[in-house]
């Protein structure tokens, strides 16, 4: 199971109370500051707006590519190492609304992390240090350090040891 906080709602589904969740000024804030940094091509400016405006944690060097959809509610619970790669058009959730409860959960994305295309990373999970996600990947679990997963549902491909031999292979390939 995921790491996240459950809170149970009564009534209408927990979506449909969103703003007694969140504030609305909080929401519309996020979602301006989103939307400019999902269209800039400028990796300094996005991560200095995810920093200021976000309060995210992004280290040093990381890219964030074009159209990265993070967490709208509550991108300060996201994460993300020194020197990673999230790629095109992934999603970054730290919430789940679901009907008779929500949840919330940290994510956390390791240092020298490649994540493909078009992933979606759910609330709650951890990316160890240099794991490699496949494009398209629905992320619902933890992800070791130096694995490479892929798929939907998400599936481990190789282990951190599998990847070294493969990589130290490669090397030789080349002599």
């Amino acid at each position: 199971m995921r790491k996240t906080e459950r809170y149970p709602v009564k009534g209408g589904n927990a979506l449909w109370q969103i703003y007694k969740t969140v504030p609305f000024v909080k929401v519309l804030k996020n979602f301006i500051v989103i939307q400019i940094a999902r269209y800039t091509p400028i990796i300094a400016l996005k991560n200095w707006l995810y920093r200021r405006f976000l309060k995210m944690e992004v280290g040093e060097q990381s890219a964030v590519a074009l159209m990265v959809m993070v967490d709208i509610m509550f991108p300060e619970r996201i994460s993300i190492g020194r020197n990673s790669i999230i790629g095109y058009n992934t999603t970054i959730l730290a919430h789940e609304y679901l009907i008779e409860e929500y949840r919330l959960g940290d994510v956390i994305i390791g240092d020298e992390v490649m994540i493909g295309a078009n992933s979606t990373i759910l609330p709650g999970v951890t990316i160890g240090e240099q794991a490699v996600v496949s494009a398209g990947t629905l992320v619902h679990k933890d992800v070791p350090a130096g694995a490479f997963v892929g798929g939907n549902p998400m599936k481990l491909i190789y282990t951190r040891e599998e990847m070294d031999k493969r990589k130290l292979m490669s090397n030789t390939d080349d002599i």
